[in-house]
């Protein structure tokens, strides 16, 4: 059986004014809404309100992503990824101890590989919303037509929806509001 996890990619330079802090393209990635169980979702602004909303969680830089990619993955990759996350939740998300952020990091790399129910090269995004007191993520898929990869990001996807966002991101006006 292959292992297929998720890495972070980057198709432009929008996840760099988007979020507070982008993840590096090509890191491990895990869905991170668990970084928002502490506070209150309907009071985030900003870039953190952004990071709620779309973005996966780069495990090494704690960064976050638009997107993330299905890739293959070695037992010892997925260890690296599993054992990184642990350090990562005692270190920065106050787990109380390795066994416990090891087993945290467990249910969050099996929901991962849940995602990764796709070919290869698949990318995956998020959109999270909070409904009725719990945090809600939807996914959607977004591969080449016809295994073909043709030059331009935008004229090659289609996407499989779970349902559409009442909320629309203009970009351009988030880029023009984050240089002044």
């Amino acid at each position: 059986m292959t292992l297929k996890l998720l890495r972070t990619i980057r198709l432009d330079p929008s996840d760099t004014f988007v979020f507070e802090r982008a993840a590096e393209p090509g890191e491990w990635a895990v869905s991170g809404a668990f970084a928002f169980w502490a506070g209150d979702p309907t009071r985030l602004s900003g870039k953190t309100r952004n990071a709620f909303r779309s973005g996966f969680l780069g495990i090494q830089s704690l960064g976050r992503a638009t997107l993330a990619q299905i890739v293959s993955a070695s037992t010892d990759e997925r260890a690296f990824v599993v054992e990184t996350l642990a350090h990562q939740l005692v270190g920065s998300f106050g787990a109380p101890d390795m066994m416990a952020a090891r087993a945290a990091a467990e249910d969050e790399v099996a929901f991962v590989e849940s995602l990764c129910n796709q070919p290869q090269g698949t990318l995956i995004a998020v959109h999270r919303t909070y409904e009725d007191g719990a945090v809600r993520e939807r996914f959607r898929t977004l591969r080449p037509r016809d295994d073909r990869r043709p030059a331009h990001a935008f004229t090659f996807l289609e996407t499989e929806d779970e349902g559409t966002s009442a909320e629309d991101v203009d970009l351009i006006a988030m880029a023009e509001r984050a240089r002044k």
